[in-house]
């Protein structure tokens, strides 16, 4: 994408976001709001979306939705190619009603690159661009890359300690006597409030971090190794069964959409 393509923050605080620009790494975009809805869509690079009800990473083979109304904020990794599409709220029916994470398939990327690469020259062609949209979004399956957040101050101890060591090989009843509570405490705490356990939960927070560190160019063996994986071969099943590719195949795809 030529480099005349704006670099621009401002693109992001819009009162009605929507268009395409590149923004640096870690750009963080603070909490806020929109009367419509939103996709936000990393055509090279990844981002955090994150709301009261946690963090959903995506990287450039996914798009994130966030409903009207929801607060939300935006971290980007690496140099980052963004495309906004603002969803009237009247459409908005025909999509989740909570913020998700949905795979982008080619003809979705294709409809979302126009919508935010070209102005409009025939009228209501964004429109029927956008009904692309929406229908690919109705029948793309939510992707697992949400990162709930804890509410119990246990669970939130335990969750903490793992935010600032994703690598950490701490056992459940390890982070269980740091926090206060029992093993099996926490382990009903995992399910009850974050909706999985806690071994699913780790590998989720491990593999946001991992595309940040693919996304910064690091090779696999030293992704994995940070992350907390005791070889690459397991970093790369637990990375594919989450992402739906392989961390190869994932920065191999960063280096086309930047060239």
């Amino acid at each position: 994408m030529p480099e005349t393509r704006q670099s621009s923050p401002a693109l992001l605080r819009g009162s009605i976001p929507s268009g395409g620009g590149w923004v640096s790494h870690g750009y963080h975009l603070g909490s806020h709001s929109h009367p419509e809805g939103q996709l936000v869509y990393a055509a090279a690079g990844a981002l955090a979306t994150t709301t009261e009800r946690g963090t959903w990473v995506a990287p450039a083979n996914q798009v994130t939705w966030t409903p009207p109304g929801f607060e939300h904020s935006h971290r980007f990794y690496g140099r980052t190619d963004v495309r906004l599409v603002a969803i009237p709220a009247d459409q908005c029916d025909a999509l989740v009603a909570h913020p998700s994470v949905f795979a982008v398939s080619p003809l979705l990327r294709e409809a979302l690159l126009a919508l935010t690469d070209r102005p409009e020259i025939r009228p209501s062609a964004h429109s029927r661009l956008r009904g692309v949209v929406i229908d690919e979004l109705a029948e793309a399956p939510e992707q697992s890359l949400h990162l709930p957040e804890a509410r119990d101050d246990r669970l939130h101890a335990v969750t903490r300690l793992l935010h600032d060591n994703p690598g950490s090989t701490a056992t459940l009843a390890e982070l269980a006597r740091a926090s206060g509570a029992s093993e099996r405490t926490l382990s009903r705490l995992f399910h009850s409030e974050l909706g999985m356990s806690f071994h699913r939960w780790r590998t989720i927070l491990r593999v946001q971090h991992a595309l940040v560190h693919l996304t910064n160019a690091r090779s696999v063996t030293d992704t994995a190794m940070e992350c907390g994986w005791s070889n690459p071969s397991s970093f790369i099943d637990a990375f594919t069964a989450v992402v739906g590719q392989t961390p190869g195949v994932y920065q191999a795809h960063l280096r086309h959409a930047t060239a």
